[in-house]
């Protein structure tokens, strides 16, 4: 075993009191980080040292998994199976909120109050958020920290970034944006969705408003995407229309992804980049259009002019392409196609579509009847409206910018006029 491999094995296992445990097995890892740098990590598996039998394919309850950073030493996350710790160490004994915060500052490198804060607190366990001097960021870090009743680490997880004032764009961050000031694109953002009602199989129409981010001077908008991802992508808005399907209409023989990656030390040594990190250059666009064109010739050859190309992403070494309809439904839930490329061949091997899945809500008794107008619907909501700052990240910039959060827990059901919690209606 490589030395430098075996010193982090012993530090990991001195650190958290693994002296009852073995070596299980390891791995070596990458990805992509927010700033769009590559960062290497090793995942181990230590067994405690009394499992002697376990099923194939799982790990025994009291395994600890634990992934350092090559780079930084910091550790990403620490897990216990199960909650179950057969550790010695004791770090948490007696530990109060104080305790625990200052544990974190000193394991992650983070300052309380200006990268990060609490979240949510219960015994034994906190949720902490990334921040710029108190304001949230997104994308931004969160972290997670679990211990028992004997003080002993369970569960320990710090995922995303945790970013200082060197990444804000401006000097001067008052926020400024009000909500009167906001409320023209508020009206914008106030849509009617149908909304599926799980347990009652039925659908209603709903007014609810589409979050958004909008800069403090008040002037752009910045679309609230969840799923934003960290590796190399371009917005296209592609109409895909064809004249005739596939001269050889034959099944799509899709061809197994391989999602796991296997890396060497030396390409961590050399801080070798992720593939994902590549830009999309204008002719592998060119390349994956027509590749996705002749696709969907092939897989739904009667769907010309049907499908809009919204973007190009690397992920985990292909391009996927996304589709949504051209024509977008009311509904919540909208259909997606995503078609994965070879990142080398640039043709589609395979391919996901969500139909199937929509079709659960085909047998759903529909609610139509609207009795409550736009202006309306909004009135009732106006007053529930949240506006709160947020520092949103701009790939283009690499910076931080100011903006405000415009939200709203709440809907109007759009045939009784009654406002109510949407995280209720399920």
């Amino acid at each position: 075993m490589d030395k430098r491999m075996k010193e982090w094995m012993d530090a990991a296992k001195q650190k958290f009191g693994l002296g009852s445990y073995y070596l299980h097995s390891y791995e070596l890892y990458r990805e992509v980080m927010l700033l769009n740098e590559t960062g290497y990590f090793l995942s181990m598996e230590w067994f405690p040292s009394h499992i002697a039998d376990w099923e194939e394919d799982s790990n025994p309850e009291g395994t600890a998994v634990i992934t350092v950073n090559l780079h930084t030493g910091q550790y990403k996350s620490v897990i216990f199976v199960g909650g179950k710790s057969c550790a010695s160490e004791t770090p948490f004994q007696d530990a109060g909120r104080n305790e625990v915060i200052r544990w974190m500052e000193a394991e992650a490198g983070i300052e309380y109050g200006k990268q990060f804060r609490l979240d949510m607190e219960q015994e034994g366990e906190y949720h902490f958020t990334a921040c710029i001097d108190g304001v949230p960021l997104s994308p931004g870090g969160r972290a997670e920290l679990r211990f028992d009743a004997e003080g002993k680490l369970t569960f320990y997880s710090v995922y995303g970034t945790f970013p200082d004032r060197s990444l804000l764009e401006e000097a001067d961050d008052s926020f400024i944006l009000t909500l009167e000031a906001a409320e023209p694109l508020a009206k914008k953002q106030l849509k009617l969705l149908e909304l599926p009602l799980l347990e009652e199989q039925r659908i209603i129409p709903v007014y609810g408003l589409e979050e958004i981010y909008i800069a403090n001077d008040g002037l752009s908008v910045i679309p609230f995407d969840i799923h934003r991802n960290t590796g190399m992508s371009v917005s296209l808005d592609k109409l895909m229309a064809w004249e005739q399907p596939a001269t050889e209409q034959k099944p799509f023989e899709r061809i197994e992804l391989e999602l796991h990656e296997t890396v060497t030390l030396e390409q961590a040594a050399s801080r070798e980049p992720h593939p994902d990190s590549s830009p999309i250059t204008e002719e592998e666009q060119a390349m994956c259009i027509g590749a996705a064109e002749a696709a969907l010739r092939q897989i739904y050859p009667q769907d010309s002019g049907q499908w809009v190309l919204k973007s190009l992403q690397r992920d985990r070494g292909y391009i996927q392409a996304v589709l949504r309809p051209g024509t977008p439904s009311n509904r919540v839930f909208q259909r997606k196609l995503l078609l994965f490329l070879d990142s080398r061949q640039y043709t589609v091997i395979n391919y996901m579509d969500n139909a199937p899945l929509l079709s659960m809500f085909d047998d759903f008794q529909r609610e139509e009847k609207v009795a409550v107008s736009h202006d309306e619907a909004y009135g009732k909501l106006k007053g529930r409206l949240e506006l709160t700052p947020v520092y949103v990240y701009d790939p283009e910039r690499k910076k931080y910018l100011l903006c405000g959060k415009l939200d709203c827990r709440y809907g109007v059901v759009g045939p009784s006029g009654d406002v109510v919690e949407l995280n209720r209606l399920q």
